[in-house]
C-alpha cells in the first residue's frame, strides 16, 4: 500500500493485514497499552466536506498514535482555487508525513496522490468511501468471524458507499446484492470491477431493483442515506422514490435471524431506517463507528510509520 484511494486497489491480503493491525491496536488501547507508532508524525486532514466521525476518528487516532494532526477546512486551503492541486501536493509533501482528505471529485484525490510524495487517504469522496466500508467489514468480521460466505444486502442510494461495498465484499470473498431505484444505481465501471474481483473470490455480486430480493438470507443489511450532502434541492422527490426502499421490520425479517445491521452515520430515521431497527439487538451501528477509529489506524501506521517527511 502506497495511498488508500480505492479498494480495488487493494488485495484481499493487504485487507486481512489491515484488519489483523487494526484488532491488535484496539486491544492494546482498550487494555490501556500506548502505541505511539506515528510518533513525530504529522497527518494533514483537508475537509471540503464537514464531517463529524471522520475528523474525530482520524484526530483521535493520531494522538493515540503518538502523533499529530492539522485540521484544514476548504477556507484555511486554496486547493483547486487558487493554488493549483499539483502545487499543493508538492507543498504538502515537504510538510506533512501523509494527507487525509474528505471532498467532492475523486478526481481531487487521485491528482493529490499522482503529484505528492506522500500517503494520500481518501476520506471521502462523491464516487467512493474507502475507510467507512474496511470499518464496515472489520465490524461484520468482529461479529461473524469470517467475511467469504456471507450475503451483504445493501438497499437504498447507489452512492459512494455502496461503490465502495461492492468493492470490499467482492474482494473479500462476501456476497453481496444491492437494490436501488431506477436511476439510482451505483456506478457502471464500479459495477464491472467488482464483477471481475467476484470472479477470483468466489462471491457473487447481484445488482436488482426489488429490495425484498436483495434482503432474503442476508447475514448484513446496510442502507444509508437518501439524500447526501449537495443534493438537498432533491429531497421531496427522492423520499419518495427511495421509501420502497426503507429498512423497516417487514422488510428486515426477510433476512437471516441474526443478521446484523450496518449504517454509516448519520442516520435519518423514519427515512431509510426505523428506529425499532436502528436501535434493536441486531443493529451494530454504534460498534461500526468506534472501528472507524481503530482501522483508520491500522491504515495509518501502515502508510506512514515508515514515511519520514
Amino acid at each position: 500500500m502506497k495511498h488508500l484511494i480505492d479498494l480495488i486497489d487493494l488485495s484481499q491480503e493487504e485487507i486481512e493485514s489491515l484488519f489483523t493491525l487494526a484488532a491488535k491496536l484496539k486491544k492494546e488501547l482498550n487494555a490501556g497499552i500506548m502505541h505511539h507508532l506515528l510518533k513525530g508524525k504529522t497527518l494533514g486532514m483537508i475537509f471540503s466536506k464537514s464531517s463529524t466521525r471522520t475528523r474525530v476518528s482520524f484526530e483521535v487516532g493520531m494522538y493515540q498514535l503518538g502523533g499529530y494532526a492539522i485540521f484544514l477546512s476548504s477556507s484555511d486551503i486554496q486547493l483547486g482555487r487558487g493554488e493549483t492541486i499539483h502545487d499543493t501536493a508538492k507543498v504538502l509533501s515537504h510538510y506533512v508525513n501523509g494527507v487525509m482528505i474528505r471532498t467532492f471529485k475523486h478526481s481531487d484525490v487521485l491528482d493529490l496522490a499522482k503529484y505528492g510524495t506522500i500517503p494520500i487517504i481518501n476520506g471521502l469522496t462523491d464516487l467512493m468511501h474507502p475507510c467507512q466500508v474496511l470499518s464496515d467489514l472489520f465490524t461484520v468480521y468482529e461479529k461473524k468471524g469470517k467475511l467469504k460466505g456471507l450475503k451483504l444486502a445493501y438497499v437504498g442510494d447507489g452512492n459512494n458507499v455502496a461503490n465502495s461495498l461492492l468493492q470490499g465484499c467482492a474482494i473479500t470473498g462476501m456476497d453481496i446484492s444491492v437494490a436501488s431505484p431506477r436511476g439510482y444505481e451505483c456506478d457502471g465501471t464500479i459495477i464491472e470491477q467488482a464483477r471481475y474481483a467476484a470472479k477470483k473470490s468466489g462471491s457473487k455480486v447481484v445488482l436488482t431493483e426489488d429490495p425484498e430480493e436483495a434482503m432474503k438470507d442476508a447475514d448484513v443489511v446496510y442502507t444509508d442515506t437518501w439524500i447526501s450532502m449537495g443534493q438537498e434541492a432533491e429531497k421531496n422527490i427522492r423520499i419518495k422514490v427511495f421509501m420502497p426502499y426503507q429498512v423497516n421490520e417487514k422488510l428486515f425479517s426477510l433476512a437471516k435471524e441474526d443478521a446484523m445491521f450496518l449504517h454509516c452515520l448519520p442516520a435519518y430515521r423514519g427515512y431509510e431506517v426505523t428506529e425499532d431497527i436502528i436501535d434493536g439487538p441486531n443493529s451494530s451501528v454504534f460498534e461500526e463507528a468506534e472501528n472507524r477509529l481503530h482501522v483508520q489506524k491500522a491504515v495509518m501506521v501502515t502508510l506512514m510509520a515508515n514515511n519520514p517527511v
